[in-house]
């Protein structure tokens, strides 16, 4: 066992007041002690997850979560391997999944991991579609969304981590499955790629009445719509829903980098929930923790047959971090981004 591990670390330093960068984090190097405790391991990151989420905790108001402090490793998820062991329930070179954040090294007690099989699904994927974006997409559409067959299912954020895979279960489900994104390469993604029924490129339609009537004309109007952006393209689809429709928020992406301390207003769209008799769920990955075997049942044979397109954005280098949360709000990866260190 080696007696100390180089280790390097993102500390989050600066609230942003808007697009995040380097100057809201500080990259620092230090020695981590091999020593263990009883139980303890050492972990070392191969891959590491950036998410919108963590936009929303660096937020001064409390949202879901009380603010992430300052002054403390940037809380994320992480796959590696261990590479040393004082528990009985791991061997070093196992790989696991963990919370323990932007660095290379960290000690972790064998509670705090979750064992990966590489023979059943790339690793990589417990931090996508067999992880928290998964697990998002499965029970929001699934409990929330209500899908039925022959539903017309609208995604927002389609070509996205959670988005690309509600569009791929909603269309198991027997749904008419259209989606939003940003951009002629995306939707092509979403047309030739997942086999949606359509696609709206947001980008090529300047106003809020164009972009209204590319979504009327792409849906007929909308049963079961799955937000993951909010702002603009949300109340130019809220006027469309349908009666009974289920309206699923789960993020608000547009408005993370600058909004959320002051949102925007959003009344205006409450009629239309009268007028159809729709509902409106927010939903979180953390509210079916305890449920991700039943997901997994389902969806981990999916994965292993190829039945489900698990697209991944890959960025190198461990100092790229904060620039990869900073290009989710650009709109740059197609699938799960992920930092491959």
């Amino acid at each position: 066992m080696q007696n100390t591990y180089q280790n390097r670390q993102w500390f989050y330093v600066k609230r942003p007041d808007g697009r995040v960068s380097n100057d809201h984090y500080e990259l620092r190097e230090s020695e981590l002690d091999g020593s263990l405790a009883t139980n303890e391991v050492i972990l070392r990151a191969r891959f590491i997850s950036v998410d919108p989420y963590i936009r929303i905790q660096q937020h001064e108001r409390n949202t879901y979560d009380v603010p992430h402090p300052l002054g403390i490793v940037q809380r994320a998820g992480v796959v590696g391997e261990v590479v040393a062991s004082a528990s009985p329930l791991y061997q070093v070179g196992d790989w696991v999944s963990a919370y323990s954040g932007w660095q290379l090294y960290a000690r972790c007690h064998h509670s705090e991991l979750t064992r990966l099989d590489p023979s059943a699904a790339p690793v990589s994927t417990a931090l996508g579609v067999l992880g928290m974006p998964g697990r998002t997409a499965w029970f929001g559409l699934t409990e929330a969304g209500r899908p039925r067959p022959g539903d017309t299912l609208l995604v927002s954020g389609a070509a996205g981590a959670v988005g690309s895979l509600v569009a791929q279960f909603g269309k198991r489900a027997g749904c008419r499955v259209i989606g939003i994104a940003g951009g002629a390469e995306k939707c092509k993604f979403l047309t030739e790629t997942l086999k949606l029924d359509g696609a709206i490129d947001y980008r090529a339609h300047k106003t809020h009445e164009a972009l209204s009537a590319a979504v009327q004309n792409a849906t007929g109007g909308v049963d079961i719509y799955f937000d993951n952006v909010g702002g603009p393209i949300t109340d130019a689809v809220i006027p469309l829903i349908k009666r009974r429709a289920r309206i699923i928020i789960c993020g608000a992406i547009s408005q993370y980098d600058g909004g959320l301390d002051t949102p925007d207003l959003g009344p205006r769209f409450l009629q239309h929930m009268l007028f159809q008799r729709a509902t409106i769920q927010g939903i979180l990955a953390r509210d079916y923790v305890n449920r991700m075997d039943e997901m997994l049942a389902v969806v981990a044979p999916w994965v292993k047959s190829g039945e489900i397109v698990f697209q991944e954005t890959y960025v190198d280098g461990f100092e790229q971090l904060p620039d990869a949360l900073n290009s989710l709000f650009e709109g740059k990866n197609i699938g799960k981004l992920l930092v491959r260190v």
